[in-house]
């Protein structure tokens, strides 16, 4: 599946709304590092180096949605297989 620069931006802000309905915090700072999923003062936060490209944000994201537990949601048919494709992209 070919995604534009565009549609990430469109992903990036649907990955944000589950975020939020999964009580995480998505937040976008500066440094030296990748971002990730984690837990501070007992919130759960998701960091995203802003620096970082669309499509790595995209892709950070919904890796950080996974260790939340977005299987036991529903998504979209297509929201579901992009996020299974970035996945795939951070693994390989």
């Amino acid at each position: 599946m070919k995604i534009k620069e565009k549609e990430f931006e469109d992903f990036i802000e649907e990955l944000k709304a589950l975020a939020v309905q999964l009580g995480a915090t998505v937040r976008f700072e500066k440094g030296d590092f990748k971002g990730g999923y984690c837990i501070v003062k007992e919130k759960k936060q998701i960091v995203i180096n802003k620096t970082a490209n669309t499509q790595r944000k995209a892709i950070i994201l919904a890796t950080a949605l996974r260790e939340l537990g977005i299987e036991q949601m529903y998504l979209s048919p297509k929201l579901r297989e992009v996020i299974d494709e970035m996945i795939d992209m951070e693994e390989k």
